[in-house]
């Protein structure tokens, strides 16, 4: 095991190799991590800017499925100081170990353990690539430390009532900090002992000692029956042998948060969340303030010149109220309400987008109505369209409408007048 004492050398490993098949079509032609959020940002850039507020400057992304975009996002974007050693490497499955891609997340790592060894790290903080939040891990790494845990997981609490969705966490009562079981959407959990109407609910966020995490795997791989899952089958065995800690999410402190977003955590699995997550920063005051200049959630959105609005007579007005208008956006003669509106987009005059999620680069014609509508990039909408006002309409155009009634655009798709 590393040594405890001194600091840590800490190595970040983001896992960003999901396919992202609930996220169709957002991800029919990119990877989940790569998909565009908050009108600027990729989902990607929230763990990568975790991470490097946490001081945590030496992280490698692992990444599989149509990984271009992804690849040329975090190339482009996340630059370190190389004076200093500092480095975000985006590194896809290269088969080092056989002639299999990457069978889950704990494979990624083993088959990635080249990484580790040229690193020589103390600390491995292992994360997601696609969660919405922001949270402090050299906290979590201190704790990890303090209890000398095989393992730690961060853990978010949630409501008793939604614990069959998530892998929950439950703790010894006299050492809350300590897992005593992992269950996997379990439908009749136990509480917590504080807080007997709620559960801790895994965020897939680890901290191992290096030469902890790389035994683990080893094991995990020589494990015909493993299906070779961070959650699913390393955490257990860590469980088992009552070398799992767990690390409650509502202790992180946030410089700048506030009590409405503190402790905010948002899966985007799926169109619906993903959609819920849009309308949360919205709010007048924001659910998740992405306007908390203390711990800055940073990308590249390219050399766009500032938003737009023209016209302003009668019934000609272009304005944007409830809504986040991005750099290159212009507004000509329409009303965008409580929406998100990504860079380069066009909205002609006479048009109304109401509770959507706008991407890069779309440009909606004159005299549309948009409504609870999410448009991928580079879509031209004609004029005289409605979308998501006439579902079996939106069906016969070829769209993805979801149970709640989103209405989901391609990227690119050619649409009739």
């Amino acid at each position: 095991m590393a040594a405890r004492t001194g600091r840590q050398k800490v190595l970040a490993i983001v896992l960003a190799g999901g396919e992202g098949k609930r996220l169709m079509p957002l991800t029919a032609d990119r990877a989940k991590p790569a998909v565009p959020f908050g009108g600027i940002y990729r989902l990607i850039d929230f763990a990568l800017s975790n991470i490097v507020n946490s001081g945590c400057l030496k992280i490698v992304v692992l990444t599989q499925y149509k990984s271009h975009s992804l690849d040329t996002h975090v190339t482009r974007t996340w630059r370190m100081s190389t004076l200093l050693g500092n480095y975000v490497a985006p590194v896809p499955a290269q088969q080092r170990v056989g002639k299999s891609w990457f069978s889950g997340s704990a494979d990624a790592i083993y088959q990635s353990l080249n990484l580790v060894h040229d690193e020589r790290p103390d600390i491995i903080v292992v994360v997601g690539a696609d969660h919405v939040y922001r949270m402090d891990f050299s906290q979590m790494i201190d704790q990890h430390v303090e209890t000398g845990a095989g393992v730690t997981v961060a853990a978010i609490r949630q409501p008793l009532g939604l614990a069959d969705q998530f892998g929950v966490i439950e703790v010894n009562e006299s050492d809350p900090r300590h897992i005593a079981d992992f269950l996997e959407k379990p439908k009749s959990p136990k509480g917590l002992p504080d807080s007997p109407n709620e559960v801790l609910a895994s965020m897939g966020n680890y901290v191992f000692d290096a030469d902890v995490l790389e035994q683990a795997v080893r094991d995990d791989a020589a494990d015909e029956e493993s299906s070779h899952d961070m959650g699913g089958d390393i955490v257990p065995a860590f469980v088992r042998r009552g070398e799992g800690y767990v690390y409650d999410f509502k202790d992180n402190d946030i410089p700048g948060a506030t009590d409405r977003d503190r402790a905010y955590w948002r899966d985007v699995g799926t169109m619906d969340s993903y959609y819920d997550a849009h309308m949360d920063l919205v709010s007048v005051h924001p659910v998740f303030n992405l306007y908390n200049d203390r711990w800055p959630i940073y990308t590249n959105y390219g050399n766009h010149p500032p938003a737009k609005f023209v016209h302003g007579s009668q019934d000609r007005v272009g304005q944007a109220l409830g809504s986040m208008v991005s750099p290159g956006a212009v507004i000509s003669g329409a009303t965008v309400s409580d929406s998100v509106i990504s860079p380069k987009v066009r909205v002609h005059s006479f048009s109304n987008v109401s509770s959507s999620v706008i991407l890069d680069g779309v440009e909606i014609g004159r005299s549309c109505q948009i409504h609870r509508a999410i448009i991928d990039k580079q879509v031209r909408v004609p004029s005289g369209v409605s979308i998501g006002v006439d579902h079996d309409q939106d069906r016969a155009r070829g769209f993805t409408v979801t149970d709640s009634g989103l209405v989901v655009v391609p990227k690119g798709m050619a649409i009739e007048g």
